[in-house]
């Protein structure tokens, strides 16, 4: 009996020492516990893909992903005439913004047209800065922008219309988002709501 108690304290005693020691694992030098808060929405994490692309923003400026390097980088695809999908994303990013406060300043909202033919860099100008100053409208030739979707591994195609320019476009709906480092991070499923969307990124800019 007397052994049977004594190994009893001796798991307990190693209990408490392995508790401990992941106690401290769990710590910083400064004392501050590190993020091991898992991320609300689909972990792109280790992903060799996407390591850069070149478009022209609504401004005429030539942007590269390297360009926000420091910053979450949000990216989609879209079309300024889409009646549904691409103007409730932009209008959740809005909300992200806000609901990341001072943060929002460490983050980049890209929206990458999927039509070309029709989005001009001045419809985008005129388009993307309505949903926030910020945002920027990303367009490049039709061979540029088949390319670049394909890296992200999404789509798009044409769907015809009453009359040659009145088609719309069928295209993946979800947005991609990259760290401060520029490593593709997350996948955003549309419709995820702009607290979840919020939560991650907060978690990628600690």
């Amino acid at each position: 009996m007397k052994t049977f108690l004594q190994r009893s304290k001796n798991v307990v005693a190693w209990g408490i020492i392995i508790a401990a020691s992941l106690s401290l694992i769990a710590c910083d030098k400064g004392g501050a516990k590190k993020q091991t808060e898992a991320f609300l929405n689909t972990d792109l994490t280790g992903l060799d893909y996407v390591k850069d692309f070149s478009l022209t923003d609504q401004n005429g400026q030539v942007r590269t992903l390297k360009d926000f390097k420091g910053k979450a980088v949000i990216v989609f695809f879209g079309y300024t005439q889409c009646p549904d999908f691409c103007p409730t994303t932009l209008v959740e990013m809005s909300n992200v913004m806000r609901q990341l406060g001072p943060q929002a300043d460490k983050v980049q909202v890209l929206f990458i047209t999927i039509d070309p033919e029709r989005d001009t860099q001045e419809l985008l100008a005129s388009y993307v800065p309505n949903f926030d100053k910020r945002f920027l409208g990303l367009r490049g030739d039709v061979a540029t922008t088949q390319k670049v979707v394909k890296d992200f591994k999404a789509f798009f195609q044409k769907s015809p219309g009453k009359t040659p320019d009145s088609y719309t476009m069928d295209h993946t709906a979800a947005s991609y988002v990259f760290d401060p480092e520029g490593r593709i991070r997350l996948y955003i499923a549309y419709g995820q709501k702009s607290e979840a969307i919020a939560h991650d990124v907060k978690i990628l800019l600690q």
